[in-house]
């Protein structure tokens, strides 16, 4: 397929510039009818403003522009169904660059057959996303160590304590639950501060600054070892609750927990009780098991947690970077290379 042969269709809200560039760096046929868009509201808010609606002719006119591409640049809508409809109504659609890290959930629940997942590979912008989420990660453990709660709950109430210590990181064990993009980074940091990094991974794996790896079905023993643990895992059947009540009851008093992959490997309720008895002394959580976290959950008010909206990950440069992924794997497709990041259709993601 050569160049000008290439019709990508932009699925999802572009910025100008960035349209540019994908044009300028691979040539292919990048159309985008920015009226059949949702607008923004920040960066790499890709799914737009909800309150957008199409009308019937725009519906229309946006699904003739999905059901004529060879490649589209997002996942329509960011739906599964949008993605279902389009990927069965057009015979010569091939790839789909999807947004988000972990799109493989998407993928999976727009419930395509087998032909259809072998037709279409889809990929994710995994990787783009690892260093603000791996400086969440530094935060959370910079916070915990420092007793950043007390510190809080002091200045509010205007009290100057008698001098007290805290923790170093670099005198700590950190236990990274996860060694892909996102891990990997994390044990960097945490490794450049000093710490000793252990990694708990499905697959043994050699980390620069990692210590050893150990398999899941070790984590217990891992965690009751740490001063803090960060888990990174995407959220799939197979990493359903995997810190679940009894590997928390294994935490040692006092312990930080970092969570920034995705909130359903966590068994919040057993976190919430692990947080109560002090177990986890700190927690800084960027997901969680329902979002938006419901104003019911305990998580709000305990002193011991930050809440963070599921937005660490976003930054200013999310956009090109992920619009500079797709332009390296318009190369690979052309020259039949493997692309990059494609979703595991086994496990979805």
């Amino acid at each position: 397929m050569t160049a000008p042969d290439l019709r990508v269709v932009v699925a999802t809200p572009l910025p100008d510039d960035l349209h540019a560039l994908v044009v300028d760096r691979t040539g292919v046929d990048l159309v985008r009818e920015p009226d059949l868009l949702p607008p923004m509201r920040w960066p790499g808010d890709f799914g737009g403003d909800p309150a957008f609606r199409r009308t019937p002719e725009q519906q229309a006119r946006f699904d003739a522009l999905l059901d004529s591409a060879d490649v589209l640049y997002g996942i329509p809508d960011v739906s599964p169904a949008a993605l279902a409809r389009t990927v069965r109504a057009n015979p010569r659609l091939r790839w789909v660059q999807a947004m988000a890290a972990g799109s493989g959930a998407q993928v999976r629940a727009a419930g395509l057959t087998a032909a259809e997942l072998d037709r279409v590979v889809v990929t994710t912008s995994a990787g783009v996303h690892a260093g603000p989420l791996a400086e969440f990660a530094l935060l959370g453990l910079l916070a915990g160590a420092k007793q950043v709660p007390r510190l809080r709950a002091d200045q509010r109430d205007h009290r100057w304590p008698g001098r007290w210590s805290t923790a170093q990181v670099a005198d700590q064990t950190v236990v990274v639950v996860g060694l892909g993009h996102i891990g990997v980074e994390v044990a960097r940091l945490a490794a450049a501060l000093g710490a000793r990094v252990v990694g708990v991974n499905k697959s043994a794996k050699d980390v620069p600054g990692v210590e050893r790896v150990l398999p899941p079905d070790r984590l217990a023993e891992a965690v009751a070892a740490a001063d803090a643990v960060v888990v990174t895992l995407p959220g799939t059947e197979a990493t359903h609750h995997l810190v679940s009540a009894e590997v928390l009851a294994a935490f040692r008093p006092g312990t930080t927990f970092v969570s920034v992959g995705r909130g359903t490997v966590v068994d919040e309720a057993a976190l919430v009780r692990a947080i109560e008895d002090g177990r986890v002394g700190y927690a800084a959580l960027d997901v969680f098991e329902v979002e938006p976290l419901p104003a019911s959950s305990p998580l709000w008010d305990l002193p011991q947690v930050l809440v963070s909206p599921h937005t660490a990950a976003n930054s200013p440069a999310e956009e090109r970077r992920i619009a500079e992924l797709f332009c390296d794997n318009v190369d690979r497709f052309r020259e039949g290379r493997p692309l990059r990041n494609v979703v595991d259709t086994h496990d979805f993601y």
